[in-house]
């Protein structure tokens, strides 16, 4: 057999065998050396179709609005409280309404309000705990407790706003910037992690006037129920007197014991 011709014989075998092995691939425009293979094409596909989603996705986070003012609220500032002070009557009060101090709104409490005289201290002495006097007595300690701290509470509030004014106002910019610097996902991440810090922070002041607010209607209630059991003391005072003593008019023979002046 001529050279030649086993050589062709030879390349004939061995494209047999690769067509037998190169399933499920297939030869193009009949160039045996060009196989289409449908698996790792479509394999191809699904791989590029997930890079155009994870880029659009990216693309989409970094996208930023452009009409963002159209949420912005304004930042209303706490004025300083000025407090009239004729004649020293109120002194230090204004420092404690706008500044925090607390010995500042202790002074100025004691300052403001009706001190007890010299020979309260010996009159109570006498009295039993639960009697009238004593009642207020505990009403006036209670309230020159919380009153000064109401007082710093008030006062350290505006004074926290006009410190925190820049931050927020830095923060407020920054989220209604339409550029590109401040709305990447995480620049937008970092913007609501420093919101919800304001927030807290916020909460945290308010709470504090909560607090205060909470324990002034302690004292107020306090306040009401003395009253109250006051007018029943009366009431049942009254009515013994008028069984003891008889207060009839002349010609009467039955005492009027539900009259009450």
């Amino acid at each position: 057999m001529p050279l030649q011709l086993k050589k062709h014989r030879k390349w004939l075998i061995a494209g047999t065998v690769l067509l037998l092995t190169a399933t499920p691939g297939f030869a193009l425009f009949g160039i045996g050396d060009i196989v289409f293979d449908p698996t790792s094409y479509a394999s191809l596909v699904s791989q590029l179709t997930t890079l155009e989603t994870q880029y659009n996705m990216l693309k989409n986070n970094i996208i930023h609005f452009s009409l963002k003012q159209q949420w912005q609220t304004t930042l209303h500032k706490l004025e300083n409280a000025n407090v009239a002070n004729m004649f020293g009557e109120t002194a230090g009060i204004r420092i404690a309404l706008n500044t925090n101090s607390p010995s500042t709104s202790t002074t100025a409490w004691k300052t403001a309000t009706v001190s007890m005289n010299s020979g309260t201290n010996s009159y109570l002495q006498g009295q039993s705990l639960g009697s009238s006097r004593m009642s207020q007595l505990a009403m006036i300690e209670t309230a020159d407790s919380i009153s000064p701290d109401c007082l710093t509470a008030v006062g350290q509030y505006r004074s926290n706003r006009t410190e925190n004014a820049t931050a927020n106002s830095a923060l407020l910019s920054d989220q209604f910037d339409n550029s590109d610097d401040t709305n990447s996902e995480v620049q937008q991440l970092n913007l609501l992690n420093a919101a919800e810090a304001q927030k807290l922070t916020e909460m945290q002041a308010q709470g504090s006037l909560h607090t205060c607010l909470a324990g002034q209607m302690t004292v107020a209630n306090m306040e009401r129920r003395n009253a109250a059991v006051e007018d029943l003391n009366t009431a049942v005072i009254v009515q013994q007197q008028r069984a003891t003593n008889d207060a009839s008019a002349a010609g009467e023979s039955n005492t009027w014991q539900s009259y009450l002046p």
